[in-house]
């Protein structure tokens, strides 16, 4: 089955110097790092091309339609899951190497107080990091019984105390993605503060029609399977999301690479790449972590803090050198107040079939 994979292309300080870098057929190709046994959207309009041997004629034919997408409201850049898609989800997870298991309840967050220092990591490499309760894991399973994750998450403070963010590219790949699950604070195969799966999904529609990098960022309201009400956010504390940061402050990069149940983290500072993404230099960020947070303001008594960005935007999300994000800008913000302010919807059941008479 084909992958995508981190791109290991040299590092591109601008969006000319990324197209030259990554000069599409014939050349070396930039890929994101956020899609790691997950199926390559189709990226030509023509699938299979076979020659009919002693002819010159020509067979063409697409390729099988992925059975976990669906196309959801590409005008407004919204899906909404069903019930039984999110509970088939969470228990593919369960039947492999994962187990909830309560973890310690968390302070959670209520503003001001002091601020933890960021000084830039020595070496300057992405390094094993503490899991922090509101970050995690975020799987896709499909039908083969690998339920391996493929990008991070994050709790970002909302008024239904639901709603987590993410890389676009992570739930929206030709189609949005009908099986994810989300494992906040994930260590060594527990699942501390639950399983959560989405009831709505909400991307940009510029990253569904064109895959536009600078739309690159997804908000997912979640529940809970198997268990009426609740609020992951009571259970995990919230990252507090701020647009219009400045760049060129001290950050926190944190993610979860695809072949690890523990995330890897940086400190460094979160650069501006043009007007429109950041730039964090920091190498060995490998596939899983995009949708990754990029933090500034952390509070030393919840370990939360201020998130400016998603790892995702070009290249969806960097290289072996530099990871990228979509810069959170009124775009965003709009987003998020469009996916924080709906009720929270009641994921509709699909059908059952009608029996044969």
């Amino acid at each position: 089955m084909e992958t995508s994979e981190r791109g290991t292309a040299p590092a591109a300080y601008g969006v000319a110097a990324a197209a030259e870098a990554c000069p599409g057929p014939g050349g070396p190709t930039c890929r994101g790092r956020g899609r790691a046994g997950v199926p390559l959207r189709a990226t030509m309009a023509l699938g299979v091309l076979t020659v009919v041997l002693g002819s010159t004629a020509l067979a063409l034919s697409t390729p099988p339609r992925d059975p976990f997408l669906a196309a959801g409201d590409s005008t407004t850049g919204s899906y909404l899951a069903t019930r039984a898609d999110g509970d088939q989800a969470a228990a593919s997870v369960l039947a492999g190497p994962y187990a909830e298991r309560p973890g310690p309840p968390v302070t959670l967050r209520r503003g001001g107080g002091t601020t933890a220092p960021l000084p830039v990591s020595r070496p300057l490499e992405a390094a094993p990091a503490a899991p922090s309760p509101a970050i995690g894991a975020l799987f896709s399973p499909g039908d083969d019984g690998d339920p391996a994750h493929h990008c991070t998450a994050s709790v970002v403070h909302a008024p239904a105390g639901d709603l987590v963010v993410t890389a676009a590219h992570c739930v929206h790949d030709g189609g949005f993605r009908t099986r994810l699950v989300f494992a906040p604070g994930l260590h060594d195969g527990i699942a501390p503060y639950g399983l959560w799966v989405p009831t709505r999904i909400h991307v940009d529609p510029r990253w569904i029609s064109d895959r536009d990098p600078d739309h690159d960022v997804a908000f997912l309201r979640v529940r809970r399977p198997g268990r009426a009400g609740g609020r992951i956010e009571d259970l995990t504390g919230a990252e507090r999301i701020r647009f219009d940061a400045p760049p060129g402050r001290p950050a926190l990069l944190i993610g979860y690479p695809s072949d690890r149940d523990t995330p890897i983290g940086c400190r460094h500072t979160a650069d501006a790449q043009g007007p429109s993404q950041l730039r964090f230099r920091c190498p060995g960020f490998p596939n899983g972590t995009s949708g990754g947070p990029m933090l500034t303001d952390l509070d030393p008594a919840t370990g939360t803090g201020s998130l400016i960005g998603v790892v995702g935007g070009l290249d969806e999300g960097g290289d072996d050198l530099v990871s990228y994000s979509s810069r959170l800008g009124a775009d965003a913000a709009a987003l998020y107040r469009r996916a924080s302010a709906e009720p929270a919807p009641a994921p509709p059941v699909r059908p059952r079939a009608a029996p044969r008479s």
